[in-house]
C-alpha cells in the first residue's frame, strides 16, 4: 500500500514514515500543502495523511482542491485542534477521517485499515511489465522461472519504472521519490542503484532495459538487456 504524508513537523513526519514502513506500507513525505497537492494530483496513493495546519496551503484547501479535481483517495486529516467545529469543517471540505494529536501507532494503523476497508480497495501483489513481475510484498523481481530479491531502494526504483513504463523519469524525481525530498543524495547515488538494478535484470535474463536518456533521466523499455 502506498501513502502520501503531508506534515510540516519533520519529527512527526519521520515517525509516521517509520511506523508505516515497519508495517509494510510505502511512503512519500512532503512538508507543505502545495507540495502535498502536487504529489497527490500526480501520484497514485491508497491513502493520504494530511496535517491541518501547513505552510503555503492548509489542509482544508488541499483536500478541497483534490475533491474538485475528482481525486477520491481516502484522506486522514491530522490536527492538534480537537474542536467539533474544526472536525466538521474538515469533513465538509472532503476529509474521510480525522485524528487528533497525540495518537498512538496502533490508533493510526487502525484508522488506515478502516479507511482502506471502507473504500473496498484491493492490494495488488504484483506490478508487471514486459517479461518482468515485481512482487510488492516480498520485493522479489521475477522473469520466467528466475527470481531475485531487491533491496529497498532497488525495489522502489523498479516499482517507479514498472508503474510508469516507457516514460522518462528524471534523476531529480528518483531522488525525491526514493531517497526523500530532503535527502542529500546526489546523481551518483542514482547511477549506482540503476547499475545494481541493471545487473539483476541481466541475471534474470530480461529483455527489458533501463535506457539512459542523456541529460534527462532514464526509462524502462523493450529491447536487449543493457550492457
Amino acid at each position: 500500500m502506498q501513502t502520501l504524508i503531508i506534515e510540516d513537523d519533520r519529527r512527526l513526519s519521520d515517525a509516521l514514515v517509520r511506523i508505516l514502513e515497519e508495517n509494510g506500507w510505502r511512503t512519500d513525505a512532503v512538508y507543505d500543502g502545495q507540495s502535498g497537492l502536487d504529489y497527490a494530483l500526480c501520484g497514485t496513493y491508497d491513502v493520504i495523511i494530511c496535517d491541518l495546519m501547513l505552510p503555503k496551503k492548509d489542509g482544508y484547501a488541499v483536500v478541497s482542491e483534490l475533491r474538485r479535481a475528482n481525486v477520491s483517495t481516502p484522506l486522514l486529516m491530522l490536527t492538534a485542534r480537537g474542536a467539533i467545529g474544526d472536525k466538521i469543517e474538515g469533513y465538509d471540505s472532503g476529509a474521510d477521517d480525522y485524528m487528533t494529536k497525540p495518537f498512538s501507532p496502533a490508533e493510526l494503523l487502525a484508522h488506515l485499515r478502516a479507511l482502506t476497508r471502507r473504500q473496498g480497495q484491493v492490494i495488488f501483489e504484483n506490478v508487471e511489465f514486459g517479461d518482468l513481475a515485481l512482487n510488492l510484498e516480498s520485493h522479489d523481481l521475477s522473469c520466467g522461472g528466475k527470481t531475485i530479491n531487491l533491496s529497498y531502494k532497488e525495489f522502489s526504483i523498479a516499482q517507479l519504472f514498472m508503474s510508469n513504463p516507457r516514460q522518462v523519469i528524471s534523476k531529480e524525481t528518483l531522488i525525491a521519490k526514493v531517497w526523500g525530498v530532503e535527502s542529500t543524495a546526489v546523481d551518483n547515488n542514482v547511477e549506482a542503484y540503476i547499475s545494481f538494478l541493471r545487473k539483476k535484470m541481466r541475471f534474470l535474463g530480461s529483455t527489458l532495459q533501463i535506457e539512459t536518456i542523456r541529460k534527462t533521466g532514464y526509462r524502462l523499455c523493450e529491447g536487449q538487456p543493457d550492457a
